[in-house]
């Protein structure tokens, strides 16, 4: 993927956020350091990169930043790929407003793009928004209910992925429900995977603190299996829930939790393999090496 094209989409991102013309929100969202871009990638591995494709992806990187926004605050986070959040830097109402304008400015630009593009993209957030709930409603208790987590990942992180895949293939005239199901399948692999990385990598290579879910209220994959495991383990995670754990304590989970990790990173591998299978039926090799790319990942 040519990195001169990620970095149009990104001055294309803040080309729409300079129509504003407010100096606040720009000197904000220049602030806001560029992730993976996962998602454009995505997009780009399928539709030809052309002025609409470009759109198309610098609004699906506009409401992934806007849903990050709204999590720093719900989660009450102060870093964000190693640099300090917006709502470190500024307040919680600062960093919401931004991601309301990022999310205003994102539909008002679907709108030029084919209707059923936008009826993707659109239905895609109100999902992310309900997964968002859902998992502030999770955490007010330790969940060890693997179908509530299931459904709340496939909401808040696979509905978007899956949305830029069928949008790509509806611009292209491709099959868009295979499409759609590649990246539904992809985005609950690629978060167990985050989920998994939460508890093995350190600091320094997430970009945040480590274990980080875990101290927030949210009970992920790795986590619920080790719960059913045993009685002890149950006990010995409802006694550490939400709770700020030191380094001894982090370690001491992290060794605990080798089988469920293994177990987790199992799942993935299933829904990954679900991706690479429709990958291959659409005959597209980027789409197949997405996936390995995004099992085979550290941070």
């Amino acid at each position: 993927m040519s990195e001169k094209i990620l970095q149009d989409i990104n001055n294309i991102s803040k080309h729409l956020i300079h129509k504003t013309n407010n100096n606040f929100i720009i000197s904000m969202f220049n602030l806001i350091k560029s992730g993976k871009m996962l998602r454009s990638k995505l997009i780009l591995s399928i539709a030809t990169p052309n002025e609409e494709t470009l759109k198309l992806c610098s609004i699906i990187e506009l409401i992934q930043s806007a849903s990050l926004l709204h999590d720093d605050v719900i989660d009450e986070s102060t870093l964000r790929r190693n640099a300090p959040s917006i709502n470190a830097l500024f307040d919680n109402k600062a960093s919401i407003m931004l991601g309301d304008v990022l999310y205003s400015s994102a539909f008002y630009e679907l709108t030029s793009l084919p209707e059923a593009v936008a009826k993707s993209v659109s239905k895609s957030v109100i999902s992310l928004s309900s997964g968002e709930i859902l998992d502030v409603e999770l955490a007010k208790s330790l969940n060890s209910n693997l179908e509530s987590y299931l459904k709340m990942i496939e909401l808040k992180s696979a509905s978007l992925i899956a949305a830029s895949s069928e949008s790509a293939a509806l611009l292209e005239g491709l099959d868009h429900k295979a499409h759609y199901e590649y990246g539904l399948n992809l985005g609950i692999a690629f978060q167990i995977i985050d989920d998994i990385l939460d508890i093995t990598q350190d600091e320094k290579t997430l970009g945040k603190p480590s274990m980080n879910d875990f101290t927030q209220g949210k009970t992920t994959l790795p986590y619920i299996y080790f719960y059913h495991e045993s009685e002890a383990n149950a006990k010995l995670l409802e006694s550490l829930f939400a709770k700020k754990l030191d380094s001894l304590q982090k370690e001491m989970l992290k060794k605990s939790m080798e089988k469920s990790l293994l177990k987790a990173k199992n799942l993935a591998l299933e829904y990954a393999n679900k991706a690479t299978n429709l990958a291959r039926k659409l005959n597209n090799e980027k789409l197949d090496s997405i996936v390995k790319a995004m099992i085979e990942r550290d941070f």
